[in-house]
C-alpha cells in the first residue's frame, strides 16, 4: 500500500476545543428573554403561574475598570446577530475585543472586578437556585395613545342627568387657576406603555441549566421577546413567616379546662 493511500485511509484527528470559562458566582446577574408562562407543580403540590426566562448563554464582553472608566461593572452580552446588521464602529468594537458580534449588551456595577475577563460564560445554576429571590427588569407592552381612564385608572364620571358624552372624560384640569393654565405633569391622556418597569422580588421557582432556562413565579414585565435582566433583588431576600397565636377570652379558657379535667377524672 502506498503512503499516499494510508493518508487517506487514516483518520482525520479534530483539533481539541477550547475550554469554556465561566464567569465568578458573585455577578448574580443575567438578561433573557420573555418565553411566555405556563404552570408548575411545587413539592408541596400547590400549582403556580411561573413565567419561562430564556436567561443565556450570556457572556462578559467588557470589563469596567475604575482607572480607566471610573467605575466598575461588567458589560454581559446576550444574543448572536450577522456582522452585515452592525455598523462599522460596533463592527471594530468586537473585532478589538476577540469576540462573536451579540444583539443585547448590558452593564452591571460590581463592587470588585478580580476574576472576571472577557469571553466568560455565565453558568446560570450556579448564579440563581431555587427558592431566591430576584428583581426583573424589562420594557411594558405598549399601548399607544389611550385615555385617562385606561392610562391612570380614573373611575370616570356619573352617567346621569344626560351626561352621556362625559362618562369616560378626565374631567377638570384646574382651568380656573390664577394663572389661567394647565400645569405640567396634570394626568391627561397621552402615550401609554413601552417603559422600562422594575418587578421586585419574585420568587424562583425552577431553574434549568441545561436549557438556560429559568422559571420565576408571577408575571414579569414585557410580551413574548422582550428581553427583560434577571438580577438579585434588592430588598429583603426572604419573606419571613411568623407563626401566629391565637387568643382564647378567658371564658373560653376556663372552658377548655373545666373539659380537660373532666376527661382526666373519666
Amino acid at each position: 500500500m502506498s503512503e499516499q493511500e494510508n493518508n487517506q485511509t487514516a483518520p482525520v484527528q479534530e483539533a481539541p476545543k477550547a475550554a469554556v470559562k465561566t464567569a465568578p458566582a458573585t455577578l448574580r446577574f443575567v438578561l433573557g428573554e420573555k418565553l411566555g408562562m405556563t404552570q408548575l407543580f411545587d413539592e408541596k403540590g400547590n400549582l403556580n403561574a411561573v413565567s419561562v426566562v430564556k436567561a443565556g448563554p450570556c457572556k462578559i464582553v467588557r470589563v469596567r475598570t475604575e482607572e480607566k472608566d471610573g467605575y466598575k461593572a461588567v458589560a454581559l452580552g446576550f444574543g448572536t446577530v450577522k456582522e452585515s446588521k452592525l455598523n462599522k464602529p460596533d463592527m471594530g468594537n468586537f473585532k478589538k475585543l476577540g469576540i462573536e458580534p451579540v444583539r443585547h449588551i448590558k452593564e452591571c456595577r460590581v463592587q470588585d472586578i478580580a476574576g472576571f475577563e472577557v469571553g466568560q460564560i455565565i453558568d446560570l445554576g450556579a448564579i440563581f437556585k431555587e427558592g431566591d429571590y430576584v428583581d426583573v427588569q424589562g420594557k411594558i407592552k405598549g399601548r399607544g395613545f389611550a385615555g385617562a381612564m385606561k392610562r391612570h385608572g380614573f373611575a370616570g364620571q356619573p352617567a346621569s342627568h344626560g351626561a352621556s358624552d362625559r362618562e369616560r372624560a378626565p374631567g377638570g384640569l384646574a382651568s380656573r387657576r390664577s394663572l389661567g393654565k394647565v400645569l405640567s405633569g396634570q394626568r391627561m391622556a397621552g402615550h401609554y406603555g413601552f417603559t422600562t418597569t422594575t418587578v421586585s422580588k419574585i420568587e424562583v421557582v425552577k431553574v434549568d441549566p441545561k436549557n438556560n432556562l429559568i422559571f420565576l413565579k408571577g408575571s414579569v414585565p414585557g410580551a413574548k421577546g422582550t428581553i427583560v435582566s434577571v438580577l438579585e433583588t434588592s430588598k429583603f431576600k426572604k419573606h419571613v413567616t411568623v407563626a401566629q397565636q391565637q387568643k382564647l377570652s378567658a371564658s373560653k379558657a376556663a372552658n377548655i379546662k373545666a373539659a380537660q379535667a373532666a376527661a382526666k377524672k373519666k
